[in-house]
């Protein structure tokens, strides 16, 4: 047992194999009662000892959907202290001022926590990284927003719990011999639209020197008249008034069940007139530019010179969206008409779809299907952050992520979430097979986790930063290949759409 003294008190946390983990670390008060849909308050102070040997409480969540529940196992703890942090780190912390890696999970905005096993930072730390995964709330009580939010200062809570969440970090991971300067903030769909937003936060800025963002950008960030509808619908739902009032009065069960049912709605009666961009982007609860936490969409910020000295890893896998495909088994019902209708939709005519066949020729319709969903939805966001970024005077490298290939787990190929295990070097938990197969590449594993802390340490993962001149990127396997523009055809047609 290694006892360390935190914000808080004293926690006691555990070493094997050279790493010691200290798990459910509050950062925060327990955000229920007078604390409910408010900023994060203070932690608490405990007295003696604090075991911090296993995960602490996850916030209130719903469950995915059946078809993703077991590529996405949950952790699911009760308890009200449920912002709470991880951190794993080297043994030895004498003089050390190592750098320090900040995760935050993804799951719409819906699911996930920081103690997903995954996440198990025990990699990180080998290499000399202090790595920190984080939870923050979800859904309604973290991502509400009603008319006088922004006034007040209420919006994007779960975005401020992050901020709260590096707050302790700067003041305390000293302790675990991490340096506070030296910290990349990182994240996965959800949580890399929550690090593209925190670039763009004025609460967020110095607290990291680095970012890293895993298959998510800006292009979600809602509008406040966009986010209050889905406030008043969620309140009309539970026949409640739409205010944060009334409905941080709702039982979190029924608010949870509720959140859940509108985002089913959302996704399965994708009506424009009703949703308007959220009938294409279907993420009802997530980051929303109210004026104050969050002043302007990130993309303009970054265009103007936010977050210009933060050094940023941005990307996204190949095939991201054979994953909303394959899952529910709807791939080989994607037809021709079916096909041209969606393409249409997110504004590829006849002659961008004619490109993309003939780049998969020999595919499936399901799978162009796939291939255009990817690029509107992962990997033209990623490029119009990084050219933001470059308007503003910001470095950003850029990677795709290319493992593995169909074949090799279950029809999903390159899908959104594989990289995490690779990532994390945890591709060896029985969990994982579902999504990454029978039998994943260590060498993979071992190039993305290496590239990770490469930039983790260095600020530089190995290749040149991307540029419109050049539009380098890094193309991640079992090593990594460095490509200008690829499949700079596809990319070139969103060019005035997405």
């Amino acid at each position: 047992m290694v006892e360390v003294q935190v914000a808080g008190g004293v926690v006691s946390g555990v070493t094997e194999g050279g790493v010691s983990r200290f798990l459910g670390i509050p950062y925060a008060a327990a955000p229920f009662g007078e604390n409910r849909m408010r900023p994060p308050r203070p932690v608490t102070p405990w007295q003696g000892v604090r075991d911090a040997t296993a995960y602490g409480p996850t916030v209130p969540k719903g469950d995915y959907p059946p078809q993703y529940q077991k590529l996405f196992p949950e952790q699911v703890i009760p308890g009200e202290e449920c912002l709470n942090l991880n951190v794993w780190a080297p043994a030895e912390t004498a003089g050390a001022a190592r750098p320090v890696l900040v995760w935050v999970h993804g799951g719409s905005f819906m699911n996930g926590s920081g103690s997903v096993l995954a996440y198990d930072g025990s990699a990180f730390a080998r290499d000399g990284v202090v790595c920190v995964t984080i939870n923050y709330r979800l859904a309604a009580d973290g991502f509400l927003f009603t008319e006088g939010d922004a006034e007040q200062g209420l919006a994007n809570i779960g975005l401020q719990d992050q901020v709260a969440a590096l707050a302790w970090v700067r003041d305390n991971i000293a302790a675990f011999g991490g340096d506070p300067g030296r910290v990349t903030v990182a994240g996965e769909s959800a949580g890399a639209m929550s690090v593209t937003t925190l670039l763009a936060m004025p609460s967020a800025r110095g607290l990291f020197q680095q970012a890293i963002t895993q298959s998510g950008a800006a292009a979600h960030t809602l509008t406040p008249e966009v986010a209050a509808t889905v406030g008043r619908t969620l309140a009309a739902s539970l026949g409640v008034e739409p205010t944060r009032e009334a409905l941080s009065r709702v039982e979190i069960p029924r608010l949870t069940r509720a959140a859940a049912d509108l985002v089913v709605e959302v996704q399965t009666r994708p009506d424009p007139a009703t949703w308007g961009a959220l009938a294409l982007s279907l993420l009802p609860f997530a980051p929303v530019a109210d004026g104050t936490v969050l002043p302007e969409h990130p993309l303009a910020a970054f265009a103007g010179g936010a977050s210009s000295e933060v050094r940023v890893l941005v990307g996204s896998n190949r095939q991201e969206s054979r994953l909303f495909l394959v899952a529910p088994g709807a791939i080989d019902h994607v037809d021709e008409p079916t096909l041209q209708g969606g393409a249409a939709a997110y504004g590829l005519g006849p002659e961008g779809l004619q490109t993309y066949r003939d780049h998969h020729e020999g595919e499936s319709p399901g799978d162009v299907m796939a291939a255009v969903v990817t690029d509107w939805f992962f990997a033209v966001p990623a490029i119009r952050h990084a050219e933001a970024r470059e308007d503003g005077g910001g470095t950003t490298w850029a990677y795709r992520f290319d493992h593995p290939s169909p074949e090799a787990n279950h029809r999903l190929g390159a899908v959104h979430a594989v990289e995490i295990p690779y990532v994390f070097d945890t591709i060896g938990l029985a969990q994982n097979e579902p999504l990454i197969g029978p039998d994943p590449d260590p060498a993979v594993a071992a190039t993305a986790h290496r590239v990770w802390v490469d930039f983790v340490t260095s600020g530089d993962p190995g290749w040149p930063p991307y540029t419109r001149g050049a539009r380098t990127t890094g193309i991640i396997t079992d090593v990594v290949t460095v490509t200008d523009d690829p499949d700079g055809d596809e990319r070139a047609l969103w060019d005035g759409i997405r």
